[in-house]
């Protein structure tokens, strides 16, 4: 069975046909509806600029949240990470010091 489904999407006024998994649909389409609200502020506030700008301030603003939810991925790696490191030199110290105790 094929799963790709032929959809049309709307950013910002027109309309792109897609194909894609069934499975991706629903995030295709909220992704196209959170683009067009974004798109809809800034069309609301600047009045006087053209479409082309609120697209790239939209994907400015998408891309700036991604990494930055990346940049906190990152760091909670990096975090668990240490602390397993840092459990495992105490389990380390913990051994040597039995040994040390034992052999005195």
């Amino acid at each position: 069975m094929d799963d790709k489904l032929s959809i049309r999407i709307n950013v910002a006024d027109r309309y792109y046909p897609l194909k894609v998994n069934r499975d991706e649909e629903e995030d295709i389409r909220k992704a196209a509806r959170m683009i067009n609200e974004k798109v809809l502020q800034y069309k609301q506030k600047y009045v006087d600029k053209d479409i082309q700008d609120f697209l790239a301030m939209a994907a400015l603003q998408y891309v700036i949240q991604m990494l930055d939810v990346e940049t906190k991925s990152d760091n909670d790696d990096l975090t668990h990470s240490l602390r397993e490191l840092s459990s495992r030199i105490d389990s380390v110290l913990e051994e040597e010091s039995k040994d040390v105790l034992l052999n005195s």
